[in-house]
C-alpha cells in the first residue's frame, strides 16, 4: 500500500491536498523513518480510519515495528500532553504552572527510537493539536542536537497535509451516511 491509497480518497475539489501528499511522500529533507513516522504520528493524532489505515500499511514498507510503535506513542503521549500544557498556557493563573503535572510520561525518556526523530514526530502531533507550548520545547530540543530548520518544517508540513488530507475524507465520508 501507497500514499496513492489516501491520495485516491481525496476528491478534485482538494487537488493541492493530494499533491502535496505526492510530493512529501517523495520528500527528501528527512531520513525515512522521520518522514514515515511522521507521517503515521500525524494520521495516528488525527485518528480519521481510513488515512489511518492507509498511511499505517504504507509506513510498514519503511518503519521497524519499534519505530512504529514510538510513532503511535508520540501520538498518544502528545494527545494527552497538547491539552495539558496548552491549558497552562492559556490560563491567566500562574499557580497552576507551578502544580506537579502528575502525569506519566515515561516514554519521553525512552522512546524506543532515536531522541531526535521522536522529538520530530512529537512537534508535528502539537502542531496539528495546537500547543504552542509544546511546539516551543520539542523545536528547543531539536534545535539542541542542531537539527536544521528545513527539517523541521518539513516535519510541520507533513502534519498539515496529513491533517487537511484526514479531515477532507472525514467529511466526504459525512456526506455518504
Amino acid at each position: 500500500m501507497s500514499i496513492d491509497t489516501v491520495r485516491d480518497l481525496i476528491p478534485a475539489y482538494a487537488k493541492d491536498i493530494s499533491l502535496n501528499l505526492g510530493s512529501l511522500a517523495s520528500e527528501t529533507v528527512l531520513n525515512d523513518q522521520q518522514k514515515w513516522g511522521t507521517f503515521l504520528a500525524s494520521a495516528h493524532a488525527i485518528g480519521v480510519a481510513p488515512v489511518v489505515k492507509a498511511i499505517e500499511a504504507a509506513a510498514a514498507e519503511h518503519l521497524s515495528p519499534e519505530a512504529i510503535n514510538a510513532a503511535k506513542s508520540a501520538a498518544a503521549i502528545m494527545g494527552m500532553n497538547n491539552i495539558y500544557y496548552r491549558a497552562l498556557h492559556l490560563m491567566h493563573n500562574p499557580e497552576y504552572q507551578t502544580i506537579p503535572a502528575r502525569l506519566r510520561m515515561n516514554v519521553l525518556g525512552n522512546p524506543g527510537v532515536d531522541k531526535i526523530d521522536f522529538e520530530l514526530w512529537s512537534t508535528a502531533v502539537s502542531a496539528i493539536n495546537g500547543c504552542g507550548a509544546c511546539l516551543d520545547a520539542h523545536e528547543g530540543e531539536l534545535k539542541k542536537h542542531a537539527v536544521p530548520a528545513a527539517q523541521i518544517q518539513t516535519a510541520l508540513r507533513i502534519a498539515a497535509v496529513v491533517h487537511a488530507a484526514s479531515r477532507i475524507v472525514a467529511s466526504e465520508a459525512a456526506l455518504q451516511s
